[in-house]
């Protein structure tokens, strides 16, 4: 249910393609904690997931991940996970359940859900929808229909994104 009355500005929405093995994801987290300290819940910063086949612990990574935000801790679990990607290397899947178990989410549902693979489904739409649109790499930002590619360069993309959703905030227009 949403409230579409005109009065009502829409909150810019911010994706974020991106994927918990990937050192330049790491390097763009400082942004993604910038973006979301000055913003707040004014702009709707979506994490996307799309793991790259040269990673072999990425696609259980987002899974884990979609386990994490059901159980409150989204933007904790992939702060952690990123913050710690060359233990995700050497470790692995033990390595997602021993951050939940950190953060203090249920490390027991976490196993399961990478056993019973329920969160397969979200991992795929979103990696599907980054491939139709053109995402290639991580990590890839999406604001206002704009793609700024943050795997060659995270120089001035903060900057642009902040402009984006300043003219969207001040527009009312959202989106």
């Amino acid at each position: 249910m949403s409230d579409s009355s005109p009065d009502r500005p829409a909150t810019p929405v911010l994706d974020v393609w991106c994927e918990l093995q990937c050192p330049d994801c790491r390097s763009a987290l400082d942004d993604l904690s910038a973006l979301r300290a000055r913003y707040g819940d004014r702009l709707d910063v979506r994490l996307r997931h799309f793991p790259l086949e040269k990673h072999k612990h990425a696609f259980a990574a987002a899974q884990a991940a979609e386990e994490a935000l059901e159980q409150g801790k989204g933007w904790e679990y992939v702060e952690a996970v990123l913050g710690r990607v060359e233990e995700l290397d050497r470790k692995g899947e033990p390595f997602l359940i021993e951050v939940a178990r950190e953060l203090g989410l249920d490390a027991e549902e976490f196993d399961i859900a990478l056993i019973d693979g329920r969160h397969i489904l979200i991992v795929d739409a979103d990696q599907a929808e980054g491939k139709a649109i053109g995402v290639t790499g991580t990590p890839t930002y999406v604001i206002d229909g704009e793609r700024l590619d943050g795997g060659k360069s995270q120089e001035g993309l903060r900057a642009r994104i902040e402009e984006i959703a300043d003219r969207l905030l001040a527009d009312g227009t959202g989106v």
